[in-house]
C-alpha cells in the first residue's frame, strides 16, 4: 500500500518536472523567434530611415530634381555643368546651367510646353532630340536642354514647361492602333525655331498621326483645308528616329493655322475609329 502511494507520488513529480520542461522550451523558442522578428523590423526601420533621408513624401531631396508629369516626364538642372561636357555639347561658355526636361512619351507636347517656358524665361534652347522610344509605341519621347546664365532662370524654365505639359498633352489621342496628335501655337519661339524651324513669332502648327498612313492623310488634309505654308514634312525614314509616323509643320495666318489642324485632327481620329479603336485625349483638349 505504501509502495502505491509512493508510485503516486513519484509519476506525479514526473508530469511537473516535463510540463516545467516543456513550458521552458517553449518560452525560449518564443524568445527566438521574438528576437529576430525585433531584429528583422530593426532592418525594415533601418532600411526606411536610409531611404527617407533620400525621399521626403517620395520626392527625391537632391538639388538636381526638379519635378514630374505625365509621359514619364522628369524635370532636372545641372547649377554648373563639367566644362569638358560643356564643351562638347558645344555650349557658349557663359552658359554653364541647363535646365532638362526628359521624357519616354511625347515630343510634340515637350517642344510646345518648352516653348512657354523661353517666352516666359532668360533661357536658350541649348538641344532638342526625339529618341525612339515611346516605350513601344509608334512614336517618340523627347530630351529637351535649356541653358542659361543663371541656375534660376534655368529652374524656372523647367518648372514652366512641366507645367504646361498638362496642357499641351490634351489634343494627343491614344489608342492600340495608333495615334493623332495636333499643336498649335499663335506666337511660335526658340523652341519651336530649334525643333521646326518656326518662324518667329508667327503662328504655328503640329500635325502627326500614326501608323504614317494616317498622318499623311492628316498631313494632305491640313493642307487643302486653309491657306496655310508646309515649313517641314518627316516620314518614317526622313526626319524622325525612324517612328512610325507622319509629322508636318505648318504656318501662316493664326485662323487659317487652327483651322487646317482643326481639320487635320477630325481625319485622324475618323480613320483610327474605323480601325476599331477608340482614341481618346490624353488630358483635356486645348485647340
Amino acid at each position: 500500500m505504501d509502495q502505491e502511494i509512493i508510485n503516486k507520488v513519484l509519476e506525479e513529480l514526473r508530469k511537473k518536472t516535463n510540463c516545467e520542461n516543456s513550458s521552458d522550451t517553449t518560452d525560449k523558442t518564443q524568445n527566438t523567434q521574438n528576437s529576430k522578428s525585433e531584429l528583422k523590423e530593426e532592418k525594415i526601420i533601418e532600411k526606411e530611415e536610409k531611404r527617407e533621408a533620400f525621399m521626403i513624401n517620395d520626392t527625391p531631396v537632391i538639388t538636381e530634381y526638379v519635378g514630374c508629369a505625365i509621359g514619364d516626364t522628369v524635370g532636372l538642372v545641372i547649377a554648373n555643368i563639367d566644362g569638358s561636357i560643356q564643351e562638347k555639347m558645344n555650349l557658349d561658355p557663359k552658359y554653364r546651367s541647363l535646365g532638362i526636361i526628359s521624357a519616354r512619351t511625347g515630343a510634340g507636347p515637350h517642344i510646345m510646353a518648352a516653348d512657354e517656358a523661353v517666352k516666359a524665361t532668360n533661357t536658350v534652347i541649348a538641344a532638342i532630340e526625339l529618341p525612339r522610344d515611346t516605350k513601344g509605341g509608334a512614336g517618340h519621347g523627347s530630351l529637351i536642354i535649356f541653358a542659361s546664365e543663371d541656375v534660376s532662370d534655368a529652374r524656372r524654365a523647367v518648372e514652366v514647361a512641366l507645367k504646361d505639359v498638362e496642357r499641351t498633352f490634351g489634343d494627343v489621342y491614344g489608342c492600340d492602333a495608333g495615334h493623332a496628335e495636333l499643336h498649335y501655337t499663335a506666337r511660335a519661339s526658340l523652341a519651336l525655331e530649334k525643333a521646326y524651324g518656326a518662324p518667329l513669332g508667327k503662328s504655328f502648327g503640329i500635325v502627326v498621326g500614326a501608323p504614317a498612313g494616317v498622318g499623311l492623310v492628316m498631313a494632305d488634309t491640313a493642307m487643302k483645308t486653309a491657306n496655310v505654308e508646309l515649313v517641314t514634312y518627316a516620314s518614317p525614314n526622313d526626319g524622325t528616329s525612324h517612328s512610325n509616323e507622319v509629322i508636318i509643320s505648318i504656318t501662316g495666318d493664326s485662323g487659317a493655322v487652327k483651322q487646317s489642324v482643326i481639320a487635320a485632327r477630325e481625319v485622324g481620329i475618323g480613320i483610327l475609329k474605323s480601325m476599331g479603336q477608340n482614341p481618346i485625349s490624353t488630358t483635356k483638349p486645348y485647340i
